[in-house]
């Protein structure tokens, strides 16, 4: 069989002699390699390192948490329709509520419209006049209300009807208008669905608790016929998740369908969202947490409303764990926070809580990956630091509004002021195709992660077989899926009495920092119940090394906050590296996720004070540092 070298060696030679030589073809016909073996050698399965692939390849941007003004919060304030929402996702420019031109810097690969379900596409009636809904004394005090033009009013008004979710009845309730929007908005996102192209897929927000946060987004993976054999389910059915489980089971046994929801906010729960007992206080059981891993495999560990994955006092020597911190109360600042409440809030101690109870239980209920998602109740996903639109329509970009109130609390010191939001965040599916079926399914499995904004690309992947040598390789996903699992998979069981290792590899947003480092965490189940965590640094741009008290030096910080720009003379472009557990015990269960660190670059309150020549607070942040979380991968000892 020929090789390679000596194919392009008979070819090279076989020209030469043409062009030297006409007559002398007949001469080299006998060794020229015949379309047999010229086919062998360039149809071998190792000549193109891309054909015959069956791993996923690419990495589908989106946004699970998108609000319109079907949703009776948004609703109050936002004018923007669901097929705006789509348009915007899809890169199309639109107009806020408030009249600016706005467009996504690059578009979304996929979006979910998730419109609360309670009292599902009331406000467009309600504004629309509809005389059904002004017949009701309520409805037609609201109506005059968000039509008086008054914005004192307006505000105090959509506080009000806010406030009406945490009810046990809706305050208008009308049945029958809920099934025409639902079916209304399933049939828009048939249509806005684009396979290969633009994913929109189905789904909804159950918004249960009020001020303690235990909402979920719910996902379908089918189109509209299928989602139209339910309407949405929503607190006003019950308050409780267990029941919203049964009543997802209930829709799957009975349709075939498939469907999921993504618990979001867990830092505003005040505990009451990674508990290890039942929504009526009763320990948890098996039964329970079955059903919770079956239809929550991804949690949303970061959005506007702040960061999810780490707190400082749970993590103390975590030295990125206070980022964009909300801890001061609930949701809706009626309850203020107390430490003891941490530990069922944050997704990092989630993770470890869920060792213990399948130590326990047999079954891990917060056995999930990780994403990031917006909660916009503005229409437009649009989270980049410099093209940053807000929470809702009442804080549009303006010179004033890092001081307005975003969330106001019936204490002041609770209420949310504009500056805190966080310009953050999207979810990253790794799919062979972006269709609904590709993303759905990339969930189901967990290989997805989330970021604060930023489009850093991850792989993560773990083994028993990973060499230091294959960090060299440029298609780090070939070696990976060959020797290893990726992110949200569990280690496969094995005979081998070394430590388990990974391949870890990050590239730069193009468009954003430069990458200061790679950690990954791990968290473990001590052999007496206590859990453990540690953060390693494994890879990191510029000669920095470790001091004696094992921390890697700061990157440096190249932020001109007065003209909102950085440069990216630190930090590198990509990073890709090998790493051992030097501290693993194959007794102990443990998990592992990576946290991929930017540089620091400007915030979007440093955009928004040189946009308008603005002066800010001096306690009001001008840099970040975007991050990715990747969804972890699990170790369970065998026996």
């Amino acid at each position: 069989m020929l090789n390679s070298r000596s194919l392009i060696q008979i070819l090279l030679t076989t020209a030469l002699t043409q062009i030297t030589a006409v007559g002398a073809i007949a001469q080299v016909q006998d060794v020229l390699p015949s379309k047999a073996d010229v086919a062998e050698q360039f149809s071998s399965d190792h000549y193109s390192p891309y054909a015959g692939r069956n791993f996923p390849t690419q990495v589908f941007w989106g946004d699970t948490h998108t609000h319109t003004m079907v949703s009776v919060d948004a609703g109050t304030m936002t004018r923007l329709s669901q097929e705006d929402a789509f348009r915007f996702a899809r890169g199309e420019e639109v107009t806020t509520t408030h009249g600016l031109q706005t467009k996504l810097g690059r578009p979304l690969d996929w979006i979910v419209i998730s419109d609360h379900s309670e009292m599902y596409g009331l406000m467009p009636q309600l504004l629309s006049g509809d005389q059904e809904i002004l017949s009701t004394p309520v409805g037609k005090r609201w109506y005059d209300a968000l039509t008086s033009g008054d914005d004192g009013l307006v505000f105090d008004t959509a506080m009000e009807i806010v406030a009406s979710l945490s009810g046990d009845e809706p305050l208008i309730d009308n049945p029958k208008a809920i099934k025409q929007a639902w079916q209304s908005y399933t049939e828009l996102a048939d249509r806005y669905n684009d396979p290969g192209v633009f994913t929109a897929l189905i789904g909804y927000e159950w918004t249960s608790m009020g001020g303690d946060n235990i909402h979920r987004n719910i996902i379908f993976r089918d189109d509209a016929d299928m989602a139209n054999r339910t309407l949405p389910f929503s607190q006003f059915d019950s308050k409780n998740p267990e029941d919203l489980w049964a009543y997802m089971a209930d829709f799957e046994d009975k349709t075939g369908g498939e469907v999921f929801a993504i618990p979001h906010n867990g830092n505003l729960s005040n505990g009451r969202m990674f508990t290890v007992s039942t929504f009526a206080g009763e320990p948890l059981t098996a039964d329970n947490a079955k059903l919770r891993a079956r239809f929550e495999p991804v949690v949303e560990t970061t959005q506007i409303k702040g960061d999810s994955e780490a707190h400082p006092f749970l993590s103390p020597d975590d030295e990125f764990a206070d980022f964009d911190t909300w801890d001061a109360s609930n949701l809706n600042g009626t309850e203020a926070k107390t430490q003891d409440m941490l530990q069922y809030e944050y997704t990092r101690e989630a993770l470890k809580t869920g060792l213990l109870l399948e130590s326990e239980l047999g079954i891990n209920p917060y056995k999930f990956g990780q994403i990031g998602s917006t909660d916009v109740h503005t229409g437009v996903s649009a989270v980049e630091e410099n093209n940053f639109f807000g929470k809702h329509s009442g804080v549009e970009p303006s010179e004033h509004r890092w001081e307005h109130v975003v969330i106001e609390a019936p204490d002041p010191e609770f209420s949310i002021y504009g500056w805190k939001q966080a310009a953050g965040g999207y979810a990253a599916a790794w799919a062979t195709e972006n269709t609904r079926a590709g993303i759905f399914d990339a969930f189901e499995r967990r290989e997805v992660y989330g970021t604060t904004g930023s489009r850093i690309l991850v792989r993560f992947f773990g083994g028993w077989d990973f060499e230091p040598g294959d960090a060299m390789s440029r298609l780090p996903a070939d070696i990976g899926y060959a020797k290893g699992v990726p992110m949200g998979a569990d280690l496969p069981a094995t005979d081998s009495n070394g430590a388990p290792n990974f391949l870890i590899a990050a590239l730069k947003d193009p468009y954003s920092g430069n990458l200061d480092r790679i950690q990954v965490i791990k968290g473990w189940l001590n052999a007496d119940g206590t859990r453990g965590e540690k953060v390693h640094d494994v890879a990191w741009s510029n000669d920095r090394q470790p001091g004696a008290d094992g921390k890697l030096p700061s990157v440096g910080n190249t932020v001109d906050v007065a003209n909102a720009t950085w440069t990216n003379t630190i930090g590198a472009p990509e990073l890709i590296t090998y790493w051992s557990d030097p501290d693993f015990d194959p007794a102990l269960r443990a998990f592992y996720y990576v946290r991929v660190i930017e540089i620091p670059t400007p915030r979007w309150t440093a955009y928004e004070a040189k946009r308008f020549n603005v002066t800010m607070d001096d306690d009001v942040p001008m840099t970040t540092t975007e991050r990715a979380y990747t969804s972890p991968i699990w170790y369970t000892p065998q026996g």
